[in-house]
C-alpha cells in the first residue's frame, strides 16, 4: 500500500512557504532508510503469536473430542444414538429441558466462542498479511469473512471466506442441538417399572461440531501458510510500523493534524479540531454493520409478530399455548407460550432438515455478531491512539487476550456472543426423547413466543449500544484515526515502545504536532499545522 496523496504541482498549492520541504519522494525514502534500523521490532509481537497458536491447538482438541465422542455414539446407537451423562433431571416426559440442561448448554456455547475467537485471531492475522501486497489493507481491522484477498483458491479468498461463514454458523447451529434428555427405563421382576432421566449429548450435532470446527482449524493454518506474517501483533502501530519496514507503507507530508475522515480531500495545513469525527463517518463498513443490526433486530420483532398472531390465532389446536403475562418467562416452562410443529421418526434426512432449518434462522445472527466485530476492534484501536495523550502515554504493545478483560466494549461482545446464540436456543427449540441411549418416536420443533421477544429485546438493547458507539464523538484535538494505517503513518512520526503526542516544534509559518518517547505539551488551538517534512521521520527500535 502506497501513500494517498497524489503528486501534485507544488507551485499550485499556497503550502510553497513550508520549510523544509523535501517532496514526498524523499519521505519515502527516508521512511526506507529509518525503517530498516530497526530489523528486530516485530520481535516483540511473539506473544501474540503464541496465544494465538495455543488457542488454535486447544479447538483442534476441543474438535477432535467432539469427532472421537460423536462417532462412538453413532457406532453403538447408530443416527439415533445419544451419549448419556451422570446429571439426573426430574422432569414431566413433554417437559422443556431441564435448568441444568439449559446451563451445560450456555457452557457449550461458551466454549465453541472460544474455539472460534481463537481460529478468527489467526485467520484475521493472515488476511491482513494477504490484503497488504495488495494494496487493499487500509484498516488494522476488517470484515473478516466478508474481505477476502485475490485468487479463487487463495485460503485468504472469496471462496474459502464463505466456506468459513457457513461453518460459523454450523458451529452454533449444531451446539444447539447437542443437550438432549435420555430416559432410562429399569424394571425387574420383583420391582415395578422406574424411569430415570439424565442429561444426554446427541451424536450426530456433536460429530457435525466436531467437523466443522476443525475444517475452521485447517482454514486458518492453510491462510497462515500462504502469506508471510507481516507481525501477530493485534495493534495497530505494530502493524503500520510494520508496514512502513516492509516498504509498504509511507508517511504522507502536510498531514500531521489530518484526521481519517480528510483522506478525500488536499493535506494541507490544518488547525486542530476541538471535536473529532465519529467512527460513523470515519469507517464506511461500520455504518453497513450499524444498519445490518437494526435488520436483524426487526427481523426478529417480525418473527416474534407472526408467531404471536399465529398462537393467538389457532388457540383450539392443542400443540399451541397464547402469550400472555402468565406464560411469560425467561427460561422456557411447562406454561410457557409456543408453537410447534411434529416431524415423525429420527433418519439421517430429518437431522438434514433440522440443520437446513437451524442454519436458516440463526445464520443472520451470527454473522450480525461477527460484524459487529469491526465495530468493537476499530473503537478499541482509536482508544488505543488516544491514549498518546494521557499521562501514561500510548504503549504500542498489546496482548489481544488481555484486551477482551481491558476494553468494555470488547468484553461485551464477547459476553454477548455466547449469550444471545444461547437465547436463540431458548427460542427455537428441537425437543428430542431419547430412551435407553436411543433417539426415539418424533422430533417437536418448538418456538418460543415469550423468549423470542426475550431475544428481540436484548437484540435491540446491543442494537442501540453499537450505535451509540459508533456515533460517539470523541473530544480533543488529536486527529482521529479508528486505526487507519495511512492515518497512523502520518501521525506517527517518531516511533518507539510508549508514546506521547502533542506540540513538538513552533515554526513560521506552521506548527509541528507529531509523537515522542515524552511527554510533549499540549497543542495551541490557534495555531496552524502542516509537519516538519522529512527531517522530522525518526524511527526508534522498538525492541
Amino acid at each position: 500500500m502506497t501513500a494517498s496523496s497524489k503528486p501534485t504541482n507544488e507551485s499550485s498549492h499556497p503550502y510553497d512557504a513550508l520549510p523544509n520541504d523535501q517532496g514526498f519522494d524523499s519521505i519515502i525514502s527516508d521512511a526506507k532508510f529509518t525503517a530498516d534500523t530497526g530489523t528486530n521490532f516485530c520481535d516483540r509481537s511473539l506473544t501474540s503469536r503464541r496465544n494465538a497458536l495455543v488457542g488454535v491447538a486447544w479447538s483442534s482438541i476441543f474438535s477432535c473430542s467432539c469427532i472421537v465422542a460423536g462417532t462412538v455414539t453413532l457406532a453403538n446407537h447408530r443416527v439415533f444414538g445419544v451419549t448419556g451423562t451422570n446429571i439426573s433431571v426430574n422432569m414431566a416426559p413433554s417437559s422443556p429441558l431441564p435448568l441444568q440442561g439449559e446451563i451445560l448448554a450456555l457452557a457449550l456455547t461458551l466454549i465453541v466462542t472460544l474455539c472460534t475467537e481463537s481460529i478468527g485471531l489467526v485467520h484475521g492475522i493472515s488476511l491482513r498479511s494477504a490484503l497488504a501486497p495488495e494494496s487493499r489493507l487500509h484498516f488494522n481491522t476488517n470484515l473478516r469473512l466478508l474481505t477476502a484477498a485475490r485468487g479463487w483458491y487463495n485460503p485468504n479468498g472469496t471462496l474459502f471466506n464463505g466456506i468459513s461463514a457457513a461453518l460459523l454458523i454450523m458451529s452454533y447451529s449444531s451446539a444447539s442441538l447437542i443437550v438432549v434428555v435420555d430416559t432410562v427405563i429399569s424394571q425387574t421382576s420383583q420391582t415395578p417399572q422406574t424411569f430415570k432421566n439424565s442429561i444426554a449429548f446427541t451424536g450426530i450435532p456433536l460429530l457435525i461440531l466436531g467437523v466443522v470446527l476443525l475444517l475452521q482449524v485447517m482454514i486458518a493454518l492453510s491462510a497462515m501458510r500462504a502469506v508471510k506474517i507481516l507481525t501477530w501483533s493485534s495493534s495497530p502501530f505494530d502493524l503500520t510500523a510494520a508496514l512502513v519496514h516492509h516498504t509498504q507503507l509511507a508517511p504522507a507530508i502536510l498531514r500531521c493534524m489530518r484526521c481519517v475522515s480528510d483522506l478525500d480531500t488536499y493535506g494541507g495545513p490544518a488547525k486542530p479540531s476541538e471535536i473529532q469525527p465519529s467512527a460513523w463517518h470515519a469507517h464506511p463498513s461500520i455504518r453497513k454493520v450499524v444498519i445490518s443490526l437494526w435488520v436483524i433486530v426487526a427481523a426478529c420483532a417480525g418473527w416474534a409478530a407472526l408467531v404471536t398472531c399465529f398462537s393467538h390465532k389457532h388457540l383450539k389446536d392443542l400443540f399451541i399455548i397464547p402469550l400472555t403475562i402468565k406464560t411469560w418467562s425467561f427460561l422456557p416452562i411447562e406454561s410457557s407460550s409456543f408453537i410447534q410443529y411434529l416431524v415423525p421418526g429420527v433418519n439421517l434426512d430429518v437431522w438434514i432438515l433440522l440443520f437446513v432449518n437451524i442454519v436458516v434462522v440463526q445464520g443472520p445472527l451470527t454473522l450480525g455478531l461477527h460484524c459487529s466485530e469491526l465495530v468493537a476492534n476499530v473503537i478499541r484501536d482509536e482508544r488505543q491512539w488516544r491514549c498518546a495523550t494521557k499521562k501514561q502515554g500510548l504503549r504500542t504493545a498489546t496482548n489481544p487476550v488481555k484486551t477482551i478483560f481491558t476494553h468494555p466494549i470488547c468484553l461485551v461482545l464477547f459476553v454477548a456472543k455466547p449469550f444471545l446464540h444461547w437465547m436463540f436456543g431458548l427460542s427455537f427449540q428441537i425437543y428430542a426423547f431419547a430412551s435407553d441411549g436411543t433417539l426415539g418416536g418424533q422430533i417437536s420443533v418448538v418456538m418460543n413466543t415469550s423468549q423470542i421477544w426475550n431475544l428481540c429485546i436484548a437484540l435491540f438493547i446491543f442494537a442501540c449500544f453499537f450505535t451509540f458507539v459508533a456515533l460517539r464523538r470523541p473530544r480533543g484535538p488529536q486527529p482521529a484515526a479508528y486505526g487507519h494505517l495511512q492515518t497512523l503513518a502520518n501521525l506517527v512520526d517518531e516511533w518507539s515502545p510508549v508514546m506521547w503526542w502533542g506540540h513538538k516544534d513552533d515554526r513560521i509559518p506552521y506548527c509541528h504536532a507529531g509523537t515522542s518517547d515524552h511527554p510533549l505539551p499540549d497543542v495551541n488551538m490557534d495555531c496552524v499545522y502542516a509537519g516538519s517534512g522529512a527531517g522530522s521521520l525518526v524511527y526508534v527500535p522498538l525492541s
